[in-house]
């Protein structure tokens, strides 16, 4: 197959092609149309249509004489722990999680929020919410009380599900005290509480509302799946905006179960039997398409990882699982390449291990750079594939189709659109930039099946976020460029959401935290390069007149405020006290203008500022 010509087919008739897609996995009933208007003038895909993701993910397979295949791999160094389980397993488990839910009372279209480390048992939660018809929220078990209560408001949950704790490389975090806090914060009052305690850590249960996992399980009655419509949603996955509250990604049954089969086919290129690893967590969404819900639609072996690529025990624990597992396509952020070089530069525990198996390498999450790149083909010797999606698309948009094409890597480029994305490069006034030509990345609305149809309860914030500044396309809120090859450049976010470590964070909400401090009149977060993260946030502070507060002293407070507010995974450990910021003459603080001053990159100054001279400050004070 031409790769070229399998992409035009994509753009130029869709519906044939998503129909064709839509033809590769089963339905109860398959779609009457293939692409709709909704009552808010949102296209939807594959109206009528009737199917279950979980029983795609589990059952079918069963039905298909493959139910003592390996579904989940469980490979836990932070707990000595490493466990299988077969799609017959992975069928009982379920089936039993789903059972409490329905017991607690939860139905279809019910709500629950998940915050809980990466165990199987979060894995069972996700596909028993899908199996009875709830729309779960994963919440990242990093996140503080604060970023919870938030996601309790907005998702309204009926059940919470979590675990006493988890591990970050040796140290315990106890998760149900940041629960407590949550819900005591939140104003939406949650039901019920399941709790699954773990050996290291043991929670106190709140009478009345918290139930113990094992004890519920031990009673419940198993689920079947039910039928679902195509556009039920199937989870929410809180992303962060400019505004400091998160959006609601919404993301539907049946346009996402299509996109991972096509992903896993024609991206990936992992067949049925394979072993596919995604080494991130179930709260961002790699972990939700890529941990749990391609590669078990796919009939893969999934590696569900609990550690981290250094320290747990060591640089060397990425390449012993691949040998151990026979991994076959492995996907992870650069960051965590970028650590173990930096522990193991000369790739010596790699020469340990055999990953003969390891036939591609797909990082995503910021931009790789060309170090990382060329260290990793010249250590592994295989094709190290840098692409570029979204937690909005939920699935590459940019990428190499290895299921379709011959592997061309250009490194900086995360390659070529995939098939149902018509990207382009559009300048300010909206007119498409020159090859080569720096612009706001676009791409033609409709989306293909499986990005998001809309935000949770948020039609207006979905249009004004997204479809608004160019009309007729999505916008990514990513600048870039594409060569005179076709190949496409990410130079960076063009709004407040900074990229640390694969997390996409609120420098808004960073901000909100730091002006709460008493000494502070004025702030600006910025998002700054950093070899390990890609970025890491740096805060601006204009003190107030009279405050006479120590540097350290000022930096420590904030540093903890923000931890507090939004967690560890913020990366929060810099302050620079300045005089003045530089701004515009309308009060736009040029919050680009300051990253490129840090940063050492290159810029015009805009005839908007309202002092030229704060530009000099800035520059002095960095220096």
């Amino acid at each position: 197959m031409n790769d070229a010509s399998f992409y035009q087919q994509s753009l130029q008739n869709p519906i044939e092609f998503w129909k064709t897609q839509a033809e590769a996995i089963h339905w109860f009933t398959f779609p009457e149309a293939i692409q709709y208007k909704d009552e808010h003038e949102l296209i939807r895909w594959y109206k009528g249509g009737r199917l279950n993701t979980s029983y795609l993910a589990i059952d079918h397979h069963i039905k298909n004489n493959r139910g003592d295949e390996t579904a989940i791999i469980y490979d836990s160094p932070v707990t000595q722990t490493q466990q299988q389980f077969s799609y017959h397993q992975l069928l009982q488990e379920v089936e039993l999680v789903a059972g409490i839910l329905t017991g607690l009372g939860v139905q279809k279209g019910d709500r629950v929020i998940i915050y809980m480390p990466m165990i199987p048992e979060t894995v069972f939660a996700m596909l028993a919410c899908a199996r009875i018809g709830a729309i779960h929220s994963v919440v990242f078990g990093g996140f503080s009380s604060n970023e919870l209560a938030i996601r309790i408001d907005d998702s309204t949950p009926k059940v919470l599900l979590t675990a006493s704790g988890g591990i970050e490389i040796d140290k315990v975090i106890a998760y149900k005290p940041i629960v407590d806090a949550g819900i005591q914060q939140a104003k939406h009052q949650v039901e019920k509480v399941v709790l699954l305690q773990r050996d290291f850590v043991k929670a106190t249960m709140q009478p009345e509302r918290d139930l113990d996992w094992q004890q519920l399980q031990s009673t419940a009655q198993p689920q079947t799946y039910v039928e679902l419509s195509a556009t039920d949603p199937l989870y929410i996955l809180y992303t962060s905006g400019t505004t400091g509250k998160p959006k609601g990604i919404v993301r539907d049954n049946g346009g996402h179960a299509v996109a991972m089969k096509f992903s896993m086919d024609y991206i990936y290129n992992a067949k049925a039997g394979d072993v596919y690893w995604a080494a991130s967590d179930v709260g961002w969404v790699v972990g939700h398409s890529y941990i749990v819900y391609a590669p078990l639609i796919q009939g893969c072996a999934t590696v569900l990882f609990e550690g981290k690529p250094i320290k747990t025990p060591d640089a060397g624990t990425f390449w012993r699982i691949m040998e151990q597992y026979k991994v076959k396509v492995f996907f992870t952020a650069p960051t965590a390449f970028r650590a173990i070089r930096k522990e193991d530069p000369e790739g010596t525990f790699k020469k340990q291990y055999d990953t003969a198996a390891l036939q591609q390498v797909f990082l995503a999450g910021e931009r790789c750079d060309a170090s990382t790149l060329n260290w990793l083909e010249e250590l592994l010797q295989i094709p190290i594939i840098d692409h570029w999606w979204q937690t909005e698309s939920g699935y590459p948009m940019i990428a190499q189709m290895t299921g379709v094409e011959t592997i061309t890597v250009k490194p900086g480029s995360s390659a070529k659109p995939v098939c149902g994305f018509d990207i382009q490069i559009l300048k300010e006034d909206g007119a498409v930039a020159k090859a080569n030509e720096e612009g706001y990345l676009a791409i033609k609305y409709p989306l293909p099946p499986g990005c998001l149809p809309n935000l949770w309860q948020d039609t207006a914030r979905f249009k004004s976020s997204y479809l608004q500044k160019f009309p007729g396309f999505y916008l990514s809120g990513d600048g870039g460029y594409i060569d005179e090859d076709g190949y496409i450049f990410i130079t960076g976010r063009i709004d407040d959401v900074i990229n640390v470590a694969g997390h996409r964070l609120s420098t808004a909400e960073m901000e909100e935290v730091l002006a709460a401090h008493q000494a502070v009149a004025e702030c600006a977060v910025v998002g700054v390069k950093d070899e390990l993260k890609g970025q890491v946030p740096l805060g601006f502070l204009v003190l107030k007149s009279g405050m006479d507060l120590a540097h350290e002293t000022l930096q420590q407070e904030v540093v903890h405020m923000v931890r507090d507010k939004i967690g560890p995974v913020a990366a929060f450990k810099r302050v620079v006290i300045a005089e003045a910021l530089p701004k515009t003459r309308s009060g736009k603080i040029l919050r680009k203008i300051i990253r490129k001053i840090v940063d050492g990159d290159p810029f015009e100054t805009p005839s908007t500022i309202l002092d030229v001279s704060v530009l000099d400050h800035i520059k002095a004070i960095i220096t």
